[in-house]
């Protein structure tokens, strides 16, 4: 599926985010866990870890139609936009709920972090033609 990119424009790329992977080898096809980048404000975290390689599935393309791009925020929420209506509806249906549950391709950068995300092992799309 096509990511869906932000429209409007992003700063430079000066907000620390630290990705923490349960399945690195199934999102990078490597065994580094941990990713330390950095992001632009005005960024979706599913924007950001696509860019470095981080494959978070995103089945409808990044338009808060599934719940696929779950992702808990260990840290820096307050540095992230809040969780629209839409979107709390939509991770409401993602296994694994939890209090720090997100929809990476609605979370936007908003302050200069950091911002410590952790990708659970489960949040695969079940459905997806090709290969994990």
């Amino acid at each position: 599926m096509h990511l869906r990119r932000s429209d409007h424009h992003h700063g430079p790329a000066e907000v620390p985010v630290k990705f923490l992977l349960e399945d690195p080898e199934g999102l990078t096809g490597t065994d580094k866990q941990e990713w330390d980048v950095m992001a632009a404000k005005g960024e979706h975290l599913l924007e950001v870890a696509m860019d470095h390689g981080i494959n978070i599935e995103h089945a409808c393309g990044g338009v808060c139609a599934c719940s696929t791009c779950h992702v808990y925020i260990e840290k820096g929420m307050e540095h992230l936009s809040e969780a629209t209506e839409a979107e709390e509806d939509r991770v409401e249906e993602a296994p694994g709920l939890q209090r720090n549950s997100r929809l990476s391709c609605q979370c936007e950068i908003e302050g200069n972090g950091p911002i410590v995300i952790r990708v659970p092992a489960w949040n695969r799309n079940a459905v997806k033609e090709i290969p994990h």
